[in-house]
């Protein structure tokens, strides 16, 4: 029940009656008004007495007062959190968690603001809908490191090491990037369909091509909206956007570049796939999605003539890029007169050309390429998204792990992860036999050969241009080859706890 009257503490006029203590509270700030409950001795010696206060003290009910506001305070708090990130249907599970953890007693002050990302965290990754810790740590105001180190402590008190927790979800992840951007809530609700299906196509993509394998998802989550977005001509900057999921410019900018140069590698078996680089994939970007998913909607084992092995109208391509420059006003295209790029009007309108004729095409790869290059420089490629999207691939929803593996996208690769680390290992490999010829050279100069060895160290040293050839990893590897160490283990590059077993706890108990 409402009540008339200014809060002491505040000063806003939020009073309600406590239908259980009978006592005025604020509902704003949680303060209890004090002195609010005095009757006037009204009626003589039988009427109702007031209550007595002595001067000097709050009353009897100082603890419980401050009990209360503290309860009153955390679920505001809680209230709060949950309703910026957007997840108030997961409340009760949230309260229910930081309820156990505190025993009842919930808390104020900065630590629990952290409980509560921690608690909010570990509720919507149990439920498959995982969030990124950037984001829950900006809306707690904490970083990433104190939240984690927070989100340990609660998984060992509520002992869930044990628990599987699901996998994080990078399509779900997607979903709700477009859902709370603001650069996407200007986009009409079919645009933002067609955005929703082509992103969850392309990560999915991505995720075969393991760009997603040991990195963080958010960069590539805004690398993929950034590029679909610029294919739907909706203009959204990857700087913004980054900033607006609370991760890294330069991590989404790297992540962009990597997902443009695995579309340039996919594009290779095109035709034209020559003269696509990374400058001019965003322009050639419709057709390769056409292929894409046209590889993904075959069923796995089916015959892939069209497109593995493509037996291409070359007669009919020819007539319809002349036929499309003649309509926009453009002269017929003049090709080298050679006898291998010629093409005349008997040829045009032969017979379809087979592969295992090859010979006798009049019309070699060389001069569709430079055809092509011609026509895509002459007629506007920005398509109808209708004409190279379909949209009914399986890929255009969201996939568990075993379907995805299963599905073709007509490009295999390995992880970047495992190519760099095969290029680090030859670099230690190199760095390992050059500091061989160094230690020999000292222990053995007699004996030393500058042959072959010495020409791999200059080798290495012009490669990394130093002035001396010899660094900090250097002068670890001498160590640990001096201390007997295999070079197997060398390789790998785990320098600290190669010190720490055979260094500096050698002999040492």
């Amino acid at each position: 029940m409402a009540s008339s009257g200014s809060c002491n503490n505040c000063g806003k006029t939020s009073l309600v009656r406590d239908d259980v203590t009978g006592e005025l509270m604020c509902s704003s700030c949680g303060v209890i008004q004090e002195y609010d409950q005095f009757e006037a001795n009204i009626g003589g010696i039988s009427g109702p007495q007031g209550t007595f206060i002595r001067v000097g003290t709050a009353g009897a009910s100082t603890r419980y007062s401050d009990k209360q506001r503290k309860f009153f305070q955390a679920q505001s708090l809680i209230d709060e959190f949950t309703s910026r990130l957007g997840i108030s249907s997961k409340i009760s599970d949230i309260k229910t968690m930081i309820s156990t953890i505190t025993e009842g007693e919930f808390g104020q002050g900065d630590w629990f603001q952290v409980l509560i990302g921690a608690c909010v965290y570990i509720v919507m990754r149990k439920d498959n809908r995982p969030m990124s810790m950037a984001e829950v740590g900006w809306t707690v105001g904490c970083d990433v490191y104190e939240l984690g180190r927070m989100i340990k402590r609660v998984i060992d008190h509520m002992d869930l090491k044990n628990f599987d927790f699901p996998e994080f979800d990078i399509v779900h992840s997607l979903e709700r990037v477009l859902k709370i951007s603001p650069s996407f809530s200007r986009i009409d609700r079919s645009e933002m369909d067609r955005i929703h299906k082509q992103g969850i196509f392309l990560i999915q993509c991505a995720m075969k091509w393991f760009l997603s394998t040991g990195r963080k998802p958010l960069p590539l989550v805004v690398a993929v909206l950034v590029l679909v977005a610029e294919l739907n001509q909706v203009e959204i900057g990857i700087s913004e956007l980054a900033k607006e999921v609370h991760a890294v410019v330069s991590t989404c900018k790297t992540r962009y570049k990597e997902l443009l140069q695995k579309l340039v590698e996919v594009a290779q078996v095109l035709p034209w796939g020559r003269d696509i680089t990374k400058k001019n994939i965003v322009k050639h970007a419709p057709s390769v999605f056409k292929y894409l998913e046209t590889k993904a909607m075959l069923k796995p084992g089916a015959k892939r003539k069209v497109l593995d092995h493509p037996e291409f109208n070359l007669a009919d391509m020819v007539s319809e890029c002349s036929r499309q420059l003649d309509e926009h006003g453009h002269d017929s295209i003049n090709l080298p007169s050679d006898s291998h790029c010629s093409i005349s009007q008997n040829n045009i309108n032969s017979t379809r050309p087979s592969t295992r004729d090859s010979n006798k095409i009049l019309y070699s790869p060389e001069c569709l390429s430079m055809l092509y290059k011609k026509y895509s420089d002459r007629v506007d490629l920005q398509e109808d998204c209708s004409e190279w999207w379909n949209g009914k691939s399986e890929m255009s929803k969201k996939l568990l792990l075993k379907q995805l593996l299963e599905k073709d996208v007509g490009f295999e690769t390995v992880p970047p992860s495992f190519i760099s680390n095969c290029l680090k290992c030859e670099m230690r490999r190199e760095k390992i036999s050059a500091a061989k010829v160094r230690i020999d050279r000292i222990m053995r100069p007699w004996n030393s050969d500058l042959g072959a060895d010495d020409c791999s160290e200059k080798k290495l040293k012009r490669r990394r241009k130093l002035v001396d050839g010899v660094d900090w990893e250097d002068l670890i590897i001498e160590t640990l080859l001096l201390h007997q160490v295999k070079e197997e283990e060398i390789e790998k590059g785990y320098y600290n706890t190669l010190l720490d077993l055979h260094v500096f706890n050698s002999g040492i108990v």
